[in-house]
């Protein structure tokens, strides 16, 4: 492994990136179409009915799915950006703020459906409503959100990106993500066989549904969950797992409440449905991203004025380029945990520029002017 200053490691080739993307996804599919076969094999001897026949499929999706992607990333040797997991102390922040700018671009959507008179609201039961959520967010979380998030937009994601440009990951990722429905059920259905259940129809669009008006949703969704997975935070990925409940959640009370006894639900022609389902996705991609755009704008001033005082706290005397005899001299930020003292410039008859470190005795850091050689004369 080749190394730039010691610290950032060779890209490999972008046939392996698209390989392990593609093999993100194949865990993914695999692990989706074996646990709900499995699952449903599993209920079956158990007696399980009701909720519990819902929770066992959703249990052994995440179990098949999440180690297999974190050993596959643990297994890998080079290694550039990470999941997007993050400490476990900011999962909870970052999944709700998935959850909070999603479920109010729902709203301001929904909200403005309803002024036009897109939408009519059934009556509220709000203990029904608060049970069906919470009991939909755990099996969310488990059979889709937690595993395809690891998969995809964490492993498969992170793949591309190691290798390739942010919009050309996006989209691969997003183009996985369009394949594994189908290929699960192609799964589903042989793992079916062989546990003696009922197998499913095979096909990359559920039952029922037009197959290109599911895959367009399937592609704004996609994308929708990238921009999430990419919002700032110390979390990112769990902001997407996030968004993913709270789009699951909000379309299955508003389009599918009466089927799911959601204790709310709503009338809404089938155009009007399509149009506010991407319209919510799509405002809330663009939260997402301005969020991104404004940290990445208040990142680069704060390292200008840094730059600008003389102090400059980032760079180190080995990793620092061309210098001009104007501007601050980069050093190390800390040393043993202890503060930079202040520096003064002196100039030896030689020509060569020295810099001083108030407290740290007669020797400092020395440089050629001209910024060709940069070397250590004592432990600043």
């Amino acid at each position: 492994m080749t190394t730039t200053h010691g610290t950032t490691p060779a890209r490999g080739s972008a046939g392996r990136a698209w390989g392990r993307a593609l093999l993100g996804g194949i865990v993914m599919a695999g692990a989706l179409g074996a646990g709900n076969a499995l699952g449903e094999a599993l209920a079956r001897l158990l007696g399980a009915d009701g909720y519990a026949r819902q929770l066992l499929p959703a249990v052994l999706v995440s179990a098949l799915a999440v180690p297999a992607v974190l050993g596959l990333r643990a297994v890998r040797s080079v290694r550039r950006l990470p999941m997007g997991l993050g400490p476990r102390s900011a999962a909870p922040l970052g999944f709700l703020r998935g959850l909070a700018v999603t479920a109010s671009c729902a709203a301001a959507v929904l909200g403005a459906g309803t002024a036009l008179g897109w939408v009519r609201w059934s009556g509220l039961d709000p203990a029904a409503l608060a049970a069906f959520l919470v009991s939909n967010a755990l099996v969310a979380v488990l059979l889709e959100a937690l595993p395809e998030e690891a998969t995809l937009r964490g492993y498969a994601w992170v793949s591309l990106r190691d290798r390739l440009g942010g919009v050309v990951s996006a989209l691969g990722t997003t183009v996985v993500f369009l394949l594994v429905p189908g290929v699960s059920t192609v799964v589903q259905a042989g793992v079916s066989r062989l546990v003696g259940v009922a197998p499913v129809p095979m096909g990359l669009s559920p039952e029922g549904q037009d197959p290109v008006a599911y895959l367009v949703l399937l592609t704004v969704f996609g994308l929708t969950l990238v921009a999430a997975r990419t919002a700032p935070g110390a979390a990112p990925l769990w902001t997407a797992i996030g968004t993913h409940v709270a789009f699951l959640s909000v379309n299955r009370v508003v389009f599918e409440g009466v089927q799911r006894d959601a204790g709310w639900s709503a009338k809404v022609a089938p155009t009007h449905a399509a149009v506010l389902e991407l319209g919510y996705l799509a405002a809330t991609a663009l939260v997402f991203v301005v969020a991104r755009l404004v940290s990445s704008l208040v990142r680069a001033r704060a390292r200008a004025r840094r730059l600008g005082t003389g102090h400059p706290s980032a760079a180190t005397a080995h990793g620092v380029g061309g210098w001009t005899g104007g501007g601050p001299l980069p050093v190390p930020a800390e040393r043993d945990g202890q503060p930079v003292p202040d520096i003064a410039w002196t100039r030896a008859s030689s020509g060569v520029a020295r810099v001083r470190a108030e407290g740290a005795g007669p020797q400092g850091l020395s440089c050629d002017r001209r910024g060709a050689r940069v070397f250590r004369r004592s432990g600043v």
